[in-house]
């Protein structure tokens, strides 16, 4: 699990992995991009940013989202066997492309329609 967000991560322009207070986190600059952390449940979970409007979204479609106890754009997914990893990505990269600089953003392919 952890080397495939590692490889999804790795497309981002200066996205940083590093170890986090729990699990594993991905910041550009300060900014964390994503956050992976849990197993003690045997639950893991991947938490990152998405746009004000999709929070709500996410949280009424309920598991595997969900949404945290912090921050207004905060929303996380369980991660198990049943992970659309394509939906991941594409979560992943809005995630990077809300926190990371503008001249980073500019760097990634343009988005679909």
């Amino acid at each position: 699990m952890l080397r495939r967000l590692t490889a999804i991560m790795a497309a981002f322009p200066e996205c940083e992995q590093e170890g986090a207070w729990v699990g594993t986190r991905w910041r550009v600059g300060q900014a964390t991009v994503a956050h992976v952390f849990g197993g003690e449940d045997q639950r893991f979970r991947i938490v990152f940013r998405a746009e004000p409007e999709e929070v709500m979204g996410f949280e009424h479609l309920g598991e595997p989202y969900f949404r945290t106890g912090w921050g207004s754009n905060v929303v996380g997914l369980l991660l198990d066997e049943a992970t659309d990893w394509e939906e991941l990505a594409e979560l992943l990269t809005d995630s990077y492309r809300l926190q990371a600089p503008k001249r980073l953003r500019d760097q990634l392919p343009s988005p679909g329609p």
